[in-house]
């Protein structure tokens, strides 16, 4: 069978393990939901049977807001199944973000929980585009003009037959938005191809085996696991705020299902290993741990480290929306080799690149840069922008067209280089490092000053759990200033005696020498998908504010 689509792996898996735990739902810690491949790819079958006959059908945009369960994968699989495309977007961005977001993809079909439907109607989302609703329960009482999911299975006259639908791996798969950390969020047209391309970069780079058993803290990041032939467990959270997420739950997950890979956003990551390191936690069945969506401290890998097996790492996979993973690299070299960098100034290593994936560094300029020109790239240990190019690399944002020729480059022969919009360098060993956002970036005096270069710095403070760079806007000049979030148990603590200390480690460096203003920020804003992504624009108007 040809690998057209991230489905044709589930169709896969359930003809080759049919009865093997496909999705584990976890309904409170005690109390799981079990569902074999078999019947993951029936239940698809059945949904994508009755879309068809619904009228949905190859291109038909569908925004899906169900909660992660097991009609969340039957629905997103179906969806591939038919060539349909989903457009995802993140429950945490706010209403009127997702009001944009929404009117932006222009959806046609809308399928969504009962929360969802309600906030659907009282904010007026894409009234023009949309003629299907669909519920997973039964609405009619309330929304007469929403159709129970069950009605449209039942309804088909047909079973699914997927040798009727062609879909080529160039056609588009899903609009996925960005989560808008560093401005408006953007809808990331994703074909089969990127679909396919990131699922075997993982299975390759980190060595994944069908029959594996993996903790899936992000939602769309558990689709993955089924097309790789895991065991998919959903956890009791609350995906919209991975930071709270309760490590009792998430542990007790892990015992039971023996569990051999974990992914989790650093707020996660940070907060089960803290728990775990407090009631003398060990997880012997994890392999390999998996964190991203914004840097891991040194400091958070150390702690979790502590409830794993010895030699088992922790990967920090970087990359972004528009393309992922671009490079990876492990606890084990972090700790060992790279932490007295980082603390240093240098940045953060990300690792070498992903194989297949070509990274080049070119100089920063806010201008478009619409032609390919190898002359641009940068060499070792100069930073600029991080710019890619692979099967993982989007092609465009959707109904975005001025931010699409902001952010790619074409080659002569039609390739595609995405600009990351982040800032970095090679090292003389073909690593990575991350530099910080290209918008984070200070500049004063004709020097750049790089947010994570500087924070690095500050943050090997015993009382500091992070520090924010940010700009101050001074006798008609931008300053270098830090934002500091105390740990909680130091949080009441002389500050007066603290940036006494801060100044101390500054004058360490070059670079931070600058550094004289310290703004003490109770707790710092943070993205929603993740809550690790610092807001540090926010925080560069709450700084400027205590100044005024």
């Amino acid at each position: 069978m040809e690998i057209t689509n991230i489905a044709t792996h589930l169709t896969l898996m359930a003809k080759s393990q049919p009865e093997s735990l496909a999705v584990i739902i976890q309904q409170n810690i005690n109390t799981y939901k079990e569902y074999n491949y078999r019947t993951l790819e029936e239940y698809s079958n059945n949904i994508a049977a009755g879309l068809l006959q619904s009228g949905i059908k190859k291109g038909t945009r569908v925004t899906v807001m169900v909660q992660p369960g097991f009609e969340f994968f039957g629905i997103i699989f179906a969806l591939f199944k038919i060539g349909a495309v989903l457009v995802a977007v993140d429950p945490g961005l706010g209403l009127t973000g997702l009001k944009q977001c929404l009117s932006e993809a222009e959806p046609e079909v809308f399928i969504g929980n009962l929360k969802a439907h309600i906030a659907r109607l009282l904010f007026n989302w894409s009234k023009q585009t949309i003629y299907l609703r669909i519920t997973i329960s039964n609405l009619t009482k309330l929304f007469p003009d929403v159709i129970p999911l069950q009605k449209i299975i039942d309804s088909a006259n047909e079973k699914f037959d997927s040798t009727t639908i062609r879909t080529a791996k160039s056609d588009m798969a899903a609009i996925l938005f960005t989560s808008g950390s560093t401005g408006i969020p953007k809808g990331v047209v994703y074909s089969h191809s990127n679909f396919l391309a990131q699922v075997e970069a993982l299975k390759s780079q980190y060595d994944i085996k069908p029959g594996e058993i993996d903790l899936a803290t992000f939602p769309l990041f558990a689709l993955y696991a089924p097309a790789m032939g895991m065991t998919s467990i959903i956890p009791d959270m609350n995906f919209t705020r991975p930071g709270s997420a309760s490590p009792l739950k998430l542990i007790s997950a892990i015992k039971k299902y023996k569990a051999t890979t974990m992914f989790g956003s650093p707020a996660l990551i940070n907060r089960t290993g803290q728990w775990g390191v407090k009631n003398n936690i060990k997880l012997p069945t994890l392999k390999r741990v998996l964190s991203a969506g914004a840097p891991v401290s040194p400091q958070v890998l150390e702690i979790f480290t502590n409830i794993l097996m010895d030699g088992v790492e922790i990967f920090t996979p970087y990359g972004a929306t528009e393309c992922l993973p671009v490079s990876s690299i492990g606890s084990i070299e972090i700790l060992t080799e790279i932490r007295s960098e980082t603390e240093a100034g240098k940045g953060i290593c990300v690792g070498k690149p992903i194989k297949g994936l070509l990274v080049s560094i070119f100089p920063i300029t806010n201008e478009a840069i619409p032609n390919w020109d190898t002359t641009q790239v940068l060499g070792d240990y100069r930073p600029g922008e991080i710019v890619v190019h692979g099967p993982q690399v989007t092609s465009r944002y959707y109904n975005r067209s001025d931010e699409t020729k902001q952010s790619k480059i074409y080659s002569k022969n039609g390739d595609i280089y995405h600009r990351m919009g982040d800032t970095g360098y090679f090292d003389d060993s073909g690593r990575l490092w991350f530099c910080g956002r290209k918008v984070h970036c200070i500049v004063y005096k004709k020097e750049n000053y790089f947010s994570i270069c500087c924070e690095g710095v500050f943050n090997v403070h015993e009382k500091i759990s992070r520090t924010a760079l940010v700009g101050l806007k001074r006798n008609g000049q931008t300053v270098p200033a830090l934002c500091v979030e105390m740990e909680d148990e130091f949080y009441g603590d002389n500050k007066k005696q603290i940036k006494s200390e801060l100044l101390e480690l500054g004058r360490r460096y070059e670079h931070t020498r600058v550094i004289e203003d310290f703004f003490f920020h109770p707790s710092f804003p943070v993205d929603i998908r993740h809550n690790a992504k610092i807001d540090r624009v926010k925080l560069g108007i709450w700084a400027n504010e205590k100044i005024s």
